[in-house]
This record gives C-alpha cells, structure tokens and sequence, in this order.
C-alpha cells in the first residue's frame, strides 16, 4: 500500500477497519493513532504513530526508521514516565550524525563488520567504513544509510486486541554494498502485560547476512533524569564475546565469572564500569556482546534492569544468541558550550553514560567468523525474531 493510500484511509478512521487475517493474527485496522511528523529531505511524509494499550501505556512510533521515539512505562506508585531517549521533532533525527541511533531499527547488518568486507559464496562484498574506534575503520549498523534512515511502509493493525504498527522495508540488491533484494517486516506490538514486542521477519533472493535490532536507549527513572550508573542489571549470559581495540571480536568467548562481566546475578552498571579490564578500556565502558544462555532458539529471558528509586522493572526477552549492552560512553561528557549537545524530548541533556542499551542481535563481525551462529539468510528461507522489553515493578 501507497503512503498516499495509507493517509487516506486514516482520513476516514477506523470505521474502515480491513478484515481479520487468520484467527488470533493481525487485523489491519487504524488502531495506531496516526500524525504527519514532517517532510523528510527526499520530499517524503514522515508519520508518528501512538499505540496504547489498557493499562495507559504508550509507545510512539516512526515510519522513519522505525524509531520508538517515547515509551511510558509506571512505577511503582503508577507514575507513568518516558523511559527512552529521542528527539521531538524528525528534523533532530535526520540531521546528519546528530542521533546515535535513538530508538531505531538497525539494519541490514547491527553492530559491527570488520574492515567493512566479507566473503560470501566467493565473492568478496566491500561495505562503507563509518566507524573507527581507535582508529580502525570498520562498518556499522548497515552503513551510511541504513534502515535507522529509510521510510518504511506502516500499516497499523490489531493482534489479539492489542495495538500494533507494522513496518515494510525493501533492500534493493546492493544497497550499502550488501547482495540481494532483503523483504523487511517489523511489527511493534504494545501488550496487555505492558511490554513493547518486536517480531522481525525477512526473506531475501540471494545468499546475505542479516542482523536486525532495535537501538532504544532506556533510562528507567526517565528519560533525561541522569547517570543510568544505579540502575541493577541482571544478564542471563554466563560468557562474553572477546573484542580487540577496533570493538571487533576475536573469535573467542571467556567465561564472566570473576570479571567485571559477571551479570549472571544483580549488580550495579556503574559498580565495575571503571574497572582495569582491557574490554572496559576499549568501549570506554561497557559495549560488548554477551552470548545468552540458552539450549534452543526459543523465547528467553537474556535480562532483567532495575531501577531503584522509581522501582521500575525492564525484563528483555529474545529469541536471539546474544545481547549487546552499551552504556552511552560517546555521548557528550560535559555540558561545556564547545561541546554539541544532545537535547532530549524534556529539554535536558543525553550526557555520557545516561541511558544504555540492550540490543538483542547476532554475534558483531558473524560474516567473517565461522565458529558464531550464522547470520546468512538464503532464498527460500524465513528469517523470524522477537525481543520483548516488559515492564514491571518492584
């Protein structure tokens, strides 16, 4: 469906509501509450999207990039608070390198590509080199322009009376240097047990790594509201992927136990954050790949943040092999006026290490590393995932 059929059928309401799909799946409906967000450079409409769901949360929601740009979530006297970071307006977002990927959808390949080259079936792919930590230029998050960057198809639908938003994208074949026309389908989801629920589905004609992931930076006493240091994190990931300099895996996996990694029960994230550990060194905190524990590719529980003060809870469920756990360690240090500053939905300043991340993902680098669970997608194969980020109380 056209964008232009898709405004037109919000013009008239819900009371156009498509018809039921396959019992318990998605009806397509004008559920999401739909707002024109801005002309994108290109000449495109970029649109927000409200979800709701019975108990008063909300989640907004780009067909730019796929952002969640807010995220209420109660505490435990049920103030509600927007619990992730963003922007207000889409022209914060489209400014070059002035957004690290706010609530986005990352792709065709999360994380890091060494070099920006891989070998597939022969051929040797040569992608942009837009990152370069110390100094080693590598390619990130699919590229100049990846799918954080792209106007996706939106159809708002209903799945077991809870409001969703789906999202189409469509790779041309060599986009960003990556072979194969990629079909994206990313549908959010906001639940009746309070969780934002993202399934991911693709299909490709050619042999391509795929890695797709959401980038929403949370901060559970709200969004702005400082250090996310006494936030007490919980992984259920009893290894870590080793990295060098250039934030690249080597290809071995260490045990956490008795290393600042060691999340297997409740910490702090700032309790060893400033350890002397090389890994902490090379991220400028913690940005690193932990591999979940998990005996099949079922729905699990890779972690579970606590916020002390407020008493909110985030649970993140993932059918994925690891989770990358990024503290916001390039954000701006200072509030010093020669220093850009990031200013948030509230007003105040995302400084260093006042939110993280928890990207559920493939393993960085998995195209130049066998021995890691593979990320190539081939024709006549579904790609499907889902991550959940559930909130509770404590």
């Amino acid at each position: 469906m056209s964008h232009r059929k898709i405004r037109a059928a919000f013009a008239v309401g819900a009371a156009l509501a498509g018809s039921l799909l396959v019992a318990g799946c998605a009806v397509r409906n004008a559920s999401a509450d739909p707002q024109i967000w801005g002309t994108l450079p290109d000449g495109g409409t970029a649109h927000l999207f409200t979800l709701t769901n019975q108990n008063g949360m909300t989640a907004r929601i780009s067909d730019y990039g796929g952002i969640v740009v807010s995220l209420t979530a109660p505490d435990r006297k049920g103030a509600f608070a927007d619990v992730v970071c963003g922007y207000s307006t889409l022209e914060e977002y489209v400014r070059p390198g002035h957004t690290p990927y706010f609530g986005a959808i990352v792709g065709r390949y999360g994380n890091r590509i060494a070099a920006g080259r891989f070998e597939l079936e022969g051929k040797t792919y040569s992608l942009a080199l837009n990152n370069k930590p110390a100094g080693i230029p590598c390619s990130l998050h699919g590229g100049l322009v990846g799918f954080d960057k792209k106007l996706w198809q939106a159809t708002p639908v209903t799945v077991d009376h809870e409001q969703g938003l789906e999202l189409h994208y469509r790779s041309p074949d060599g986009e960003e240097g990556f072979p194969g026309t990629l079909d994206v389908t990313v549908t959010y989801r906001l639940t009746a047990d309070n969780a934002l629920r993202i399934d991911y589905k693709a299909t490709t004609d050619k042999a391509t790594p795929v890695n797709l992931t959401n980038h929403s930076y949370f901060n559970l006493a709200g969004e702005g509201a400082g250090e996310i240091l006494g936030h007490r994190l919980t992984l259920a990931a009893s290894k870590v992927l080793v990295i060098d300099q250039g934030m690249i895996p080597t290809g071995d996996v260490h045990a956490v136990a008795g290393t600042p990694f060691d999340f297997t029960s409740a910490h702090a994230i700032g309790e060893r954050i400033g350890a002397d550990d090389d890994q902490l060194h090379f991220g400028n905190g913690y940005d690193n790949c932990w591999v979940i524990d998990r005996t099949d590719a079922s729905l699990v529980k890779a972690a579970r943040v606590v916020e002390p003060d407020s008493g909110r809870v985030l649970e993140v469920l993932t059918t994925e092999p690891g989770v990358q756990l990024y503290t916001s360690n390039f954000m701006p240090k200072t509030d010093d006026p020669a220093t850009e500053q990031l200013v948030g939905k509230s007003g105040k300043h995302y400084n260093f290490r006042t939110a993280f991340c928890l990207e559920t993902q493939h393993y960085p680098d998995s195209p130049n590393k066998p021995a890691f669970p593979s990320c190539i997608l081939t024709p006549g194969k579904v790609l499907s995932s889902t991550t959940v980020y559930r909130f509770t109380t404590e």
